[in-house]
Order: C-alpha cells, then sequence, then structure tokens
C-alpha cells in the first residue's frame, strides 16, 4: 500500500515538473506562529499548546518545491493527567526538522492553495513539577524526559500574495513521531509570511 501511494505521488509530481510553464523565484524563505493541538492519544493527555516555525527552500518551478524547516511546539499537559500521576505542572515540548516537498495546485494567482510533507527528526521533551513541603518551605521535585525519534508530518496551506512578491499563509500539518507505541501526534495551525 504504502509503496503505491509512493509511486502515485511520484508520478504526479513528475507530470507537474513537464507541465510546469511559469518560472518561480527559486530561493524562498518564511517564518510564522500559531496554535497545536494534540491528536490520537497525545491529545488525550495534553492542552492546546503554540508553535513557531521558520524554513528555507528552494522552487523548482512554479508548481513544485522543497522547504527545510524547524518547528518548536509547546503542549502542556493537563490537569487530569498531572493530577494522576501526582504533579502539579508539567509540559512536552517537540523540536522539529523535516524536509517538505511541497506541491502548488494553483501557483499562478494571488490565492496558492498547496500540500505538503515529508519527514526527519523530531526531540520530544517532557518536564513536570510538584513542590514538597520542607523544614525551610516548599522544594520542587522535577522530573524530565527527552527522546530524539524519527517522524513524518503532512499538510495543506494556503497562501495569498502581496504586491511585494512575499505571501501570507496558513498551514495546517499532521505532525507523527515514531516512539512504538507510544507514538506523539499533533496537529500544528501557522500563520505566517513567506518570501
Amino acid at each position: 500500500m504504502k509503496r503505491t501511494v509512493c509511486s502515485i505521488f511520484a508520478a504526479m509530481v513528475s507530470v507537474v515538473c513537464v507541465n510546469a510553464q511559469e518560472e518561480a523565484s527559486h530561493f524562498t524563505f518564511q517564518f510564522g506562529a500559531g496554535f497545536t493541538q494534540g491528536a490520537g492519544r497525545t491529545g488525550s493527555y495534553t492542552d492546546t499548546g503554540w508553535n513557531t516555525t521558520w524554513g528555507f527552500g528552494y522552487n523548482f518551478n512554479s508548481y513544485v518545491g522543497a522547504m527545510i524547516n524547524v518547528g518548536d511546539s509547546q503542549l502542556g499537559i493537563n490537569s487530569g493527567t498531572l493530577a494522576n500521576i501526582g504533579f502539579h505542572g508539567g509540559d512536552i515540548n517537540m523540536l522539529t526538522a523535516t524536509l517538505d516537498p511541497v506541491v502548488h495546485l494553483t501557483p499562478n494567482g494571488r490565492f496558492d492553495l498547496y500540500v505538503t510533507g515529508g519527514g526527519g527528526v523530531f526531540r520530544r521533551y517532557q518536564d513536570v513539577s510538584a513542590p514538597t513541603v520542607a523544614f525551610f518551605g516548599a522544594t520542587p521535585i522535577s522530573s524530565s524526559y527527552s527522546v530524539v525519534k524519527p517522524g513524518v508530518d503532512i499538510g495543506v496551506g494556503v497562501a495569498l500574495g502581496t504586491r511585494w512578491h512575499g505571501k501570507f499563509y496558513a498551514e495546517a500539518k499532521y505532525d507523527h513521531m515514531y516512539n512504538g507505541f507510544q507514538h506523539t501526534d499533533f496537529l500544528p495551525v501557522t500563520f505566517g509570511f513567506r518570501w
């Protein structure tokens, strides 16, 4: 199944490359920020958080490009989960670095609809803390955990052109970090500017 999907995607990209007629500006960069929602099992123990992202890339033509994206998402651990494990505060930080091909479906207008997806390296850092009562006052106890694993992302976005060659964009992605049965899934929604 995966091999069939990859073959179809590669064929579509090849057709788009052959049919591309308008030259795009080759080098591009972007930056943005937004909100992040946990998905699946991850969503059951996290609150909505925030994200920041930046990236740079190359447009092969007006239809196909590739971006190197670095993202940082922060999700709080919800109060029910913290109460169950005996802590008062905690959060999860997801740092991602991915190589993402981009296919522009409507590149020649001011309204650019595109799809993107790829993979790379994901780092999850989790920290929980709780105060304890000591003889001279409260002393915080904390526990942290960090792991680096491969991950994938897939998303869709829309960019609106400006007269200065830049575009404002809105993008939603599904990110999945492989870690056995303890995988991490989250949905960053980002608003930013691309040149």
